[in-house]
């Protein structure tokens, strides 16, 4: 409708740590003329910046408000625990919460994990972001407990890590405001879904009626063809290989056995 003064365009918000790279390459070879904007944003300010409208959906950390946000769970990341490479802890392949009871954990205010207690025992203060944690783990004041593609987005060659097998998950959604379900964001959805083009709701409804429409029109031509198959059975096919050959006699010998 206002085509000429705003070009159509799908805007993504996604929190640190999801990478979007292969859905924005299927996005581009299936909708070249609709250009997609990335904005990453922090877990917290997520929501607000697609509620705000500035962005048309957002890769997101649950939970998310259900009464506002529609949400697509996608996956649910494996918690470890961030540590220096001659730390005790490296000796094991993988680790509880009980393991780090007497280790400073450190807390940062941008957690995503949402410990109602976080295991070990608190620094003096909470680190602002996720980033200073790391930066004190690798100065030796504590462990770090996050999300695997936190602990591999703040990688240090000093610094390792290990599964935490009894940790809580972060859960990664699709998610979009409920009033604003587009024909953008339905074929979004189906990406990230993993549908093909054909398969492809929303935009493609109405090419799709028209095909079945035509599809029908087809079978419809095609069924008295089919519908002498069942009528005539092999006798049908027999006259038609008999019209050539011996079988002629055998064809006019039937009527005589009646």
């Amino acid at each position: 409708m206002t085509g000429s003064q705003d070009p159509p365009s799908f805007r993504l918000a996604y929190v640190p740590g999801v990478t979007p790279d292969k859905w924005v390459r299927i996005w581009n070879e299936r909708r070249p003329g609709v250009p997609l904007s990335l904005t990453q944003v922090s877990a917290a300010g997520a929501g607000g910046v697609l509620l705000g409208g500035d962005a048309d959906a957002g890769l997101v950390r649950l939970p998310v408000d259900r009464t506002v946000l529609s949400a697509i769970p996608l996956y649910t990341e494996t918690t470890v625990v961030v540590i220096p490479k001659d730390h005790l802890v490296t000796a094991a392949d993988e680790v509880t919460v009980e393991d780090l009871a007497d280790e400073i954990v450190l807390h940062p205010l941008d957690d995503v994990l949402g410990w109602e207690r976080p295991p070990g025992r608190p620094a003096f203060e909470r680190p602002a972001t996720t980033a200073d944690a790391v930066e004190l783990v690798a100065a030796g004041i504590g462990v770090l407990v996050v999300p695997l593609s936190l602990a591999r987005l703040h990688h240090r060659k000093d610094l390792t890590y290990r599964p935490v097998t009894d940790a809580p998950g972060s859960g990664v959604a699709l998610s979009w405001p409920e009033d604003a379900h587009t024909d953008l964001v339905e074929e979004f959805i189906g990406i990230v879904r993993g549908r093909t083009v054909n398969s492809t709701r929303g935009r493609q409804s109405a090419p799709a009626q028209a095909k079945d429409e035509r599809t029908g029109t087809a079978s419809a031509r095609r069924k008295p063809a089919t519908a002498k198959k069942p009528a005539g059975g092999k006798q049908a096919g027999g006259a038609r290989r008999g019209s050539g050959g011996s079988t002629k006699g055998g064809r006019r010998g039937k009527p005589r056995g009646r």
